[in-house]
C-alpha cells in the first residue's frame, strides 16, 4: 500500500453522511478512504504500511498551547492526579484530555455553564443508554463495541451494505489510526442491524396502533442490481394536531413472475402486519398495469368484507413525467451535446470562469456552478436554459475551447430555433413542477387544478395555428397522457378529496369533475359515513330492527328520533355552508386553514383529516424531477438482498424521527461522539507523550 502522505492524513474523514453515498465498488479512491474516519484531530505521521522499506516518522512538531484553562474551574481533580471529573454530570476524563475536549463537554452537555458561577457542586454521573452487552464489558472492549455502533450508524445513513466494513483497506485506516482497533465481523454487523430493523419495526406498529383516523398508503417499485423486484409501501394520515404523519411500513421482495397477484398477496401481508387492513381507505399506485391490477384486487377485497371507503389513484407525477418526455422528444439530441458541454465546465476551473466572465460582459444572467446536469426534468430544462438565455457565452467558450473539447461543436441556427420553441412551451410546465416539489402539502384538488393547466396548454398549443407540425404531433401524444389520467381520477371519491381543499372547493375543479352528479353523491357519501356514525353521542343503544319496527317505542326514543333527523339536516348544512364560502388563497396552509375551522364543521372536519392524507403521487416530486432522485435510484439499485430491506427501512425511520434503538436500549450516538472525541484526546496526549 507504500506509504501515508501528509496529503492522505490530512483527508481525515469527518462523520457525516451528507454526500456519503458510495457504492463498495466506487470507493477505491485514497480520499474515499478517508472518508470514513471517524476519530480526528491525530497528528499526521507517515509511516509504511505493507511495505518491504522502513518508513520515515515525522515527530509531530508540539503544538502551541492555547489559554483554555478557564474551563478547569468546571471541573475537579481526583486525589491521584491521573483524571478529573465534571461538576455538573459527574463525567470523567483522563488528566490527559486536552482543555478543548473539556469545553466541548461542557457546550454540548452543559450549554449556559459560563453563566452557573464560579461555584459548582458535584451531582450524580448521568445514565448513559448504551447496549447492555457493552455495559457489562470491560473498558477498552466498551470502546470498541462504541465505534462500531458508529460504523452501524454509517452503514444506515449512507445505505451502505455491512460488507463495505469488510474491505481491507477500510481496516488498514484504522489501524493506522488505533493499531488496537477491532471492528466486528461483517456477520454480526448484519445480525445487529437485523436486530435494530425488528426493535424499531415494532415501534412503528405501537404508533400505528394509536392513530384513529383513516389512513392511505403509496406503493413504488425498483429492481436491483441482483434483478430482484422490490415494493415499498408508505402509509400517511393526519394526527389529531392536525400535521401530515408519513411512516415507511415495509419493503418487499416481490416473487417472480412479480405480476399483479404477487404484488396484492405481499400488500396484504403487510397491511395485516400493521393490523391497518379494515382502516385504508386509499392506495396511490405507479401508474404500472400490475400495480392496478393489485389495487383492483384489494379493493374487491374491502368490498366484499365491508370494511368500508376504498379507492385507488394513478400516480400524477408519473403522468406529468412522461408528459414532458413527449414535449422533449424533439430536442433530445441537442440537449445531450449540450450535457456534454456543461460536464465539462463543471470539471475546468478555468472553462467555467471563462463561462462566468462571458454571461457577465453579454449580460446574460448569473449561473451557479456546479450546474445542473441530471438527466431527469429539471436537467434537461436547464439544458434548455442554457442554449436560450446564455447562448453567446456557450458559443464563446465552445470556440476558444474546441480543440480539447473534442466532438463539441457550436449549435447551429436551426438546432438553437428548436430549443428556442420547446423552451417557451415548456416553461409553464417547469413552473408547475417547482410548485408540486415544494408545496408544503400536496393535495388532489391542488394537483389536479395543475394538471388542468397543463391539459389548457396541451390544447393551446396543438389548436395554434402558429405551431410547427412536429410541435403538434407531440402535443398530441401529451394530449393523449393527459385524458387517460383525467379518465382515471374520474370519479365521487377523487371529487369529495378535492372540494375538501379549502383553496379549491367547487369553484377550480377541472371540468371534467364539475359536471354530473358528483355533488349530490357528495352528500349521500358525507351523511352515511360521517353525519352520526363518528359520534357515539348520537346513537341510541337500541337495536336497528326494534327503531324500524316502531312499535313500543319510549318517549324518550321519540324525542331521540327528531335528534337524529336534526343532526342528519345540521350535517348537510356543514357541507353547504363550507361550499357556499369562497376558497381560501392558494398559499393558505390547509391543515392549519382545518385546525382552526374544525370547530366550525365538527363532522367535516372528520372526513378532511380522513381524505386529506390521500397522496396523488407515489413518490415526493423532487425525487422523481430532480437530480436527488439520481441518489436515491443508485442507492437502491446497488444494495444487495441481504440488506435492503433493514438498512432501507431504519434509514427511512430514523430520517422520520424515530430513534435507532437495539432491542429495548436506545443507542445514544450523541455520547458516543462525546466518548469517541475524549479517546481521541487520550490517544493523542499518549502519543506526544512518547514522541517525546
Amino acid at each position: 500500500t507504500g506509504s501515508v502522505s501528509g496529503r492522505a492524513a490530512a483527508n481525515q474523514m469527518e462523520w457525516t453522511v451528507n454526500n456519503a453515498f458510495k457504492t463498495y465498488k466506487d470507493m477505491d479512491h485514497p480520499k474515499s478512504m478517508m472518508d470514513v474516519a471517524l476519530i480526528q484531530n491525530v497528528d499526521p505521521v507517515d509511516i509504511g504500511l505493507g511495505s518491504s522499506e522502513k518508513g520515515t516518522t515525522v515527530v509531530p512538531t508540539k503544538r502551541k498551547k492555547t489559554m483554555t484553562s478557564v474551563y478547569l474551574k468546571f471541573f475537579e481533580t481526583a486525589p491521584d492526579g491521573k483524571s478529573r471529573r465534571c461538576k455538573f454530570c459527574g463525567q470523567s476524563y483522563s488528566i490527559a484530555t486536552a482543555t478543548g475536549n473539556l469545553g466541548r463537554h461542557l457546550s454540548n452537555r452543559h450549554p449556559g455553564y459560563d453563566k452557573s458561577g464560579d461555584s459548582v457542586t458535584s451531582s450524580a454521573p448521568q445514565p448513559i443508554t448504551v447496549v447492555k452487552k457493552a455495559q457489562q464489558q470491560g473498558k477498552q472492549q466498551m470502546d470498541y463495541d462504541h465505534l462500531n455502533w458508529l460504523l452501524v450508524k454509517w452503514l444506515i445513513l449512507a445505505s451502505l451494505p455491512p460488507s463495505t466494513l469488510e474491505e481491507k483497506w477500510l481496516a488498514n485506516s484504522f489501524k493506522f489510526l488505533n493499531p488496537s482497533i477491532q471492528l466486528w465481523p461483517g456477520e454480526r454487523y448484519k445480525v445487529k442491524i437485523r436486530e435494530v430493523f425488528r426493535s424499531m419495526q415494532e415501534d412503528v406498529m405501537a404508533t400505528l396502533e394509536k392513530v384513529s383516523s383513516k389512513v392511505s398508503i403509496i406503493l413504488d417499485f425498483w429492481n436491483s442490481y441482483e434483478q430482484i423486484f422490490y415494493m415499498s409501501v408508505t402509509c400517511q394520515w393526519i394526527d389529531e394536531n392536525w400535521s401530515f404523519q408519513q411512516v415507511l411500513l415495509d419493503i418487499c421482495q416481490i416473487p417472480y413472475p412479480c405480476g399483479g397477484s404477487e404484488i396484492y398477496h405481499s400488500l396484504e401481508k403487510v397491511l395485516k402486519m400493521y393490523n391497518i387492513e379494515s382502516r385504508v381507505l386509499s392506495c396511490t399506485h405507479d401508474n404500472s398495469q400490475n400495480a392496478i391490477h393489485a389495487c383492483h384486487t384489494l379493493k374487491e377485497e374491502i368490498d366484499g368484507q365491508k370494511l368500508g371507503m376504498f379507492c385507488y389513484i394513478p400516480c400524477a407525477a408519473r403522468t406529468l413525467n412522461l408528459i414532458i418526455e413527449d414535449g422533449l422528444r424533439t430536442t433530445k439530441p441537442v440537449i445531450s451535446k449540450v450535457r456534454e458541454f456543461v460536464l465539462e465546465l463543471n470539471s475546468s476551473a478555468k472553462m467555467s470562469e471563462d463561462f462566468i466572465q462571458l454571461t457577465a460582459a453579454y449580460q446574460e444572467g448569473s449561473w451557479k456552478f456546479p450546474l445542473e446536469t441530471s438527466a431527469r426534468w429539471s436537467g434537461n430544462y436547464q439544458m434548455l436554459d442554457i442554449v436560450c438565455k446564455a447562448g453567446k457565452s456557450m458559443d464563446g467558450v465552445m470556440r476558444k475551447y474546441e480543440d480539447t473539447i473534442v466532438g463539441r461543436t457550436v449549435l447551429s441556427p436551426a438546432e438553437k430555433n428548436v430549443v428556442s420553441i420547446v423552451h417557451k412551451y415548456l416553461e409553464p410546465f417547469y413552473k408547475t413542477t417547482n410548485n408540486i416539489c415544494t408545496n408544503k402539502l400536496l393535495t388532489i384538488g391542488l394537483v389536479l387544478f395543475f394538471m388542468d393547466h397543463i391539459s389548457e396548454m396541451i390544447t393551446l398549443c396543438k389548436d395554434s395555428r402558429h405551431s410547427s407540425d412536429w410541435l403538434k404531433n407531440a402535443a398530441e401524444d401529451m394530449a393523449t397522457k393527459s385524458r387517460s389520467y383525467t379518465t382515471q381520477v374520474g370519479n365521487i371519491f377523487i371529487f369529495m378529496t378535492a372540494i375538501l381543499d379549502p383553496r379549491i372547493k367547487c369553484e377550480l375543479i377541472p371540468e371534467s369533475l364539475s359536471s354530473g352528479n358528483y355533488l349530490e353523491e357528495a352528500r349521500t357519501l358525507f351523511i352515511r359515513n360521517y353525519s352520526s356514525s363518528h359520534f357515539s353521542s348520537m346513537t341510541s343503544g337500541y337495536g336497528a330492527q326494534e327503531i324500524e319496527d316502531g312499535g313500543g317505542v319510549s318517549f324518550a326514543e321519540e324525542i331521540a328520533r327528531k335528534k337524529r333527523r336534526v343532526s342528519l339536516s345540521n350535517a348537510t348544512d356543514e357541507l353547504t355552508q363550507y361550499l357556499s364560502e369562497p376558497p381560501a388563497p392558494i398559499p393558505t396552509d390547509v391543515l392549519e386553514w382545518w385546525k382552526v375551522n374544525s370547530t366550525r364543521y365538527p363532522r367535516l372536519s372528520v372526513m378532511a383529516r380522513d381524505f386529506l392524507a390521500v397522496q396523488p403521487t407515489s413518490v415526493a416530486p423532487e425525487d422523481l424531477f430532480c437530480s436527488k432522485g439520481d441518489e436515491i435510484d443508485k442507492q437502491r439499485f446497488c444494495m444487495p438482498h441481504d440488506s435492503t430491506q433493514a438498512i432501507l427501512c431504519i434509514r427511512s425511520w430514523m430520517q422520520g424521527g424515530i430513534k435507532l434503538k437495539c432491542k429495548s436500549d436506545e443507542i445514544d450516538y450523541e455520547r458516543l461522539m462525546e466518548m469517541a472525541g475524549a479517546t481521541t484526546a487520550e490517544n493523542t496526549a499518549g502519543l506526544d507523550k512518547k514522541q517525546r
